[in-house]
């Protein structure tokens, strides 16, 4: 699997998880389903997404090809 497929399905089940959470436990899950979206947009930013960095290390998922930063 590649990281971003895996990212995509790890952020949207997180979300529904926290969605549902919020919904039949205590509405402050959607903290987390804020929290969730707030890294998504760094990581749009910086290339760097903590959740792809483990699942790497892990060996669950191959490298996509990235640009390289510029100099």
């Amino acid at each position: 699997m590649t990281s971003d497929a895996f990212i995509r399905i790890l952020a949207g089940g997180m979300i529904l998880l926290s969605l549902a959470l919020a919904q039949w436990v205590d509405e402050r899950w959607l903290f987390f389903t804020a929290f969730i979206a707030l890294n998504l947009i760094q990581s749009a930013f910086t290339g760097f997404c903590p959740p792809e960095w483990l699942a790497r290390k892990l060996g669950w998922v191959k490298r996509t090809g990235t640009p390289a930063p510029s100099s």
